[in-house]
């Protein structure tokens, strides 16, 4: 069964949102758009560049889609658009139509949860999350989530989009790599399904 692998980047207190711009997702009033920029680094690049490399097909909400389409299509600038240009990309979304407009690009259409249980069973290499908070949220209520990599930066919002809001389900997770970068970013990667032992107590 392939996994899903959530890449995400956030704040100590849990914001996932709008990371890379100040105008890249400011739903709710949201205004630090932008918030990671300044912690990026060689150690934090390399990893990142890693990850790419060895990813497999890649997933999308609609937002996130639309906002890495206009960011890195085709690209020559940069080490990552010639990747993320090549690699299957599946997008989970009710009002997108097909065609879309990014090369390799497959419309997840109706219950995002439901498609993605479905790609699960498929054999192949593991499906890789890049942001899309909402459809993240979503998996994660699910329980589809296998793996999580988190980039948690030593910094504090108070408000904005969390990776794990209140109503996420308790489950257990297993610390597998953590590397710090020399702005003090934590790149922590967690395995679920050590199961939820405190269930019930």
């Amino acid at each position: 069964m392939r996994r899903i692998v959530a890449t995400v980047s956030l704040t100590l207190d849990g914001v996932m949102q709008a990371p890379g711009r100040p105008d890249e997702d400011r739903c709710g009033g949201f205004e630090h758009g932008g918030w990671a920029v300044a912690y990026n680094d060689s150690v934090m690049m390399d990893a990142m560049g890693k990850g790419m490399a060895e990813a497999g097909p890649l997933l999308f909400g609609r937002r996130t889609y639309q906002d890495f389409f206009a960011a890195w299509a085709g690209r020559t600038d940069n080490p990552f658009s010639a990747v993320l240009d090549g690699s299957r990309k599946y997008v989970a979304s009710r009002t997108l139509r097909e065609p879309l407009p990014w090369q390799n690009s497959t419309l997840l259409a109706g219950d995002a949860g439901a498609a993605v249980a479905r790609l699960k069973e498929q054999p192949g290499p593991d499906i890789t999350v890049l942001g899309s908070g909402e459809l993240l949220q979503a998996l994660i209520r699910r329980r589809l989530v296998d793996v999580y990599v988190l980039m948690i930066h030593p910094l504090l919002l108070g408000r904005g989009r969390r990776l794990f809001p209140d109503y996420a389900p308790r489950a257990g997770l297993r610390l597998a790599d953590c590397v710090t970068t020399t702005t003090g970013v934590m790149i922590a990667t967690y395995h679920a399904g050590r199961g939820d032992t405190t269930e019930g107590r």
